[in-house]
């Protein structure tokens, strides 16, 4: 896949559909009655990367105060959803061991592994920023991790969704009308470009969490060395 286009893709159909009132407003976010959970494999950029960023949601915050936007604890990109958010799950229903155990075999001979966050991308429910590998060190780690779980009879809901090919983090949810919809969009647009910050990768982070990886909700249950 050519990271690029694919965001650009996604950017310009999406951009179009906010444009014309077709985005989509997230009504559980805030919702104490959400019991929607699942384990994921996440990274986490560095506090200067995370820093960068809040510079953008600062920005739309000034102009779109009550759309959601992710606090730096909650920042992520998403290797892969092992078992994706459903009402009802607990940790109790697995023996997480097994899963650290698969997973450590699925990151053997992965090093040097670098992420560029450059850019804004947008869905009709979310804004992201755009993460670029420099090789195929994440997608081989995808690719062990489907392997090894589709091999073993844990419960796992891999590529189930869909199949996660990019290294973007989701920043901004709309959770509302927005107000000032032009001057929101012009932000977007001047950041479209803008130069977050590119990180090696030191740890990757087993989790427990809710659909939105709030703090409040997640537990690591496993740092990896990588």
């Amino acid at each position: 896949m050519n990271l690029e286009e694919h965001y650009n893709d996604l950017y310009s159909r999406s951009i179009k559909k906010i444009s014309s009132d077709q985005y989509e407003i997230d009504h559980l976010i805030n919702a104490s009655t959400d019991n929607r959970f699942g384990i994921t494999l996440l990274i986490r950029p560095p506090i200067e990367v995370k820093n960068e960023i809040q510079k953008f949601i600062n920005a739309l915050k000034i102009i779109e105060p009550n759309q959601y936007y992710y606090k730096n604890s909650d920042i992520h990109i998403t290797i892969m959803s092992i078992i994706s958010c459903y009402n009802g799950f607990n940790l109790n229903d697995i023996d997480i061991s097994k899963y650290i155990e698969l997973i450590k075999e699925s990151l053997i001979d992965i090093s040097n592994l670098k992420i560029k966050l450059k850019g804004v991308t947008a869905s009709p429910s979310c804004l992201m920023i755009q993460g670029f590998m420099s090789d195929e060190s994440l997608n081989s780690i995808r690719n062990n991790l489907r392997d090894k779980f589709k091999n073993s009879n844990l419960q796992q809901s891999i590529d189930k969704r869909y199949s996660i090919q990019t290294a973007h983090s989701t920043v901004v949810r709309f959770t509302e009308k927005l107000n000032q919809k032009l001057k929101f969009l012009e932000t977007i647009k001047a950041y479209k470009t803008y130069d977050f910050g590119t990180f090696n990768v030191k740890t990757i982070e087993l989790v427990y969490n809710d659909w939105y990886q709030k703090e409040k909700y997640v537990t690591n249950l496993f740092e990896f060395d990588v």
